[in-house]
């Protein structure tokens, strides 16, 4: 399969449905703005105004009733600040950029991100409005990296926050609440390689007689599993900290073919496996640009909880193996390290991802989501904000100290609600 994650096709007058085709958007029209300036004469003159960006969200977030924009069409190419010491620096885009554009301009200088999520075809700015992440116990969400943001609020004014302004770490993760992205900053690296090793028969004792060695013996880990069993582990190992991989991982076998995570799915949307070094970007996500994420045709949910609750999180799920398997492609579990970004998933202490693809069965699902949310629950699980869940305001309120801070920022950027919609009414709440 040769096929990207679909574009908003220039001069479209209304959008169709998000990536799974589960969400048909309701807006009257949809924008696109070919300047700043442009822009803001949009936000500023609509009742409710929603950016759109990959559309590879499985909720309604970037929805509304009224106007859509989508920022493909402002100008502006990647541009790299180099810091003052020459180890790093800041790299710019537009509101609009995607990974897959981003990173190959920083690996042609040498220089890397500290991590990407399992597919490069996501915007920056909604990757890390929503908190998205990759994996490994020292590496933080993407939003992490966030070193500056250029927003336009809903009065029309452009505004732009930097890591020491004190409403910067209720900014990163903002849900679309309080602006449209026009420029975003992440920090980058010198560039390192990786190599990717999958491993089969880890059992679930095996995993959790010491998970955090298991966690933390590579740069990124990924466990999937059916609830059932172990079905795969991926290695993925810094070369500069690993020489060879083992033959053999916490009693687990290395694959000695390429291997999908989704049983006879084909392995050639893949980045490439078995060892072989590569750049830091063509092996830490686990598809390849230009080929379809996964296997196309599904859903997705994820939570979050501290990790050290990870092992008890596990058994109530594997005691719904069998309510969770007639709907499940695969989940997967990974690390994720603390941040201080007030709606970050990650906020204040290292986390478990659990992820669940689904089969694109969506009345089914949200259905059993309420069963796996009441399981997850005593150990204060976060959903991920761009996936299916059904925690309502209330609940979230509990999980996030900062929330009622998030609820102020919000109602002092946008007082006239330009961006409010029917998932922020949910989730967020208490605007008024």
């Amino acid at each position: 399969m040769n096929e990207t994650v679909p574009t908003v096709p220039a001069g479209a007058a209304r959008p169709a449905t998000n990536w799974a085709g589960n969400v048909v958007y309701r807006a009257a029209r949809l924008h696109r703005p070919t300047g700043v300036a442009e822009l803001q004469e949009i936000v500023a003159g609509s009742r409710r105004v929603k950016a759109l960006g990959s559309r590879h969200c499985f909720n309604d977030i970037a929805d509304c009733t009224a106007d859509l924009v989508t920022l493909d069409g402002l100008p502006g190419d990647v541009e790299l600040e180099r810091s003052p010491d020459g180890a790093g620096g800041i790299a710019w885009v537009t509101g609009g950029a995607r990974y897959s554009e981003l990173v190959p301009r920083l690996a042609e200088h040498g220089w890397a991100l500290h991590n990407l999520a399992s597919l490069p075809h996501i915007t920056v700015a909604g990757a890390t409005a929503t908190g998205t992440h990759g994996s490994g116990n020292r590496n933080g969400s993407l939003s992490t990296a966030v070193a500056g943001l250029e927003l336009v609020r809903s009065d029309g004014e452009l505004v732009t926050l930097a890591p020491g302004d004190p409403e910067f770490a209720g900014a990163v993760v903002h849900l679309g609440a309080l602006g449209v992205v026009t420029r975003i900053g992440l920090r980058f690296q010198p560039t390192f390689q990786v190599r990717t090793n999958v491993y089969v028969g880890l059992t679930w004792d095996r995993l959790f007689a010491d998970f955090d060695a298991v966690a933390d013996a590579a740069y990124s880990v990924s466990v999937f599993t059916d609830w059932h069993e172990v079905t795969q582990v991926w290695v993925k190992a810094r070369t500069d900290e690993h020489d060879v991989a083992p033959e053999e991982f916490f009693g687990a076998r290395s694959a000695t073919v390429p291997t999908h995570m989704l049983p006879g799915t084909p392995v050639e949307n893949l980045t490439d496996q078995l060892g072989l070094p590569g750049e830091w970007h063509e092996r830490l996500p686990h598809f390849r640009t230009g080929f379809t994420p996964s296997n196309g045709d599904e859903l997705q949910t994820e939570y979050f909880v501290p990790r050290r609750h990870g092992q008890h999180a596990c058994d109530a799920l594997r005691a719904l193996a069998p309510r969770i398997a007639p709907l499940l492609q695969v989940s997967e579990l990974r690390t994720v390290a603390a941040d201080e970004l007030w709606l970050s998933p990650a906020q204040g202490g290292d986390v478990l991802a659990l992820h669940f693809t689904w089969l694109p069965d969506e009345d089914r699902v949200r259905a059993l989501l309420p069963e796996i949310e009441a399981a997850l629950r005593p150990y204060g699980a976060r959903p991920h904000w761009g996936k299916l869940f059904t925690t309502g305001a209330d609940e979230l309120a509990g999980c996030y100290p900062r929330m009622p801070d998030f609820r102020e920022l919000v109602r002092r950027w946008d007082p006239r609600g330009a961006f409010r919609n029917d998932y922020l009414d949910r989730t967020v709440a208490a605007f008024g």
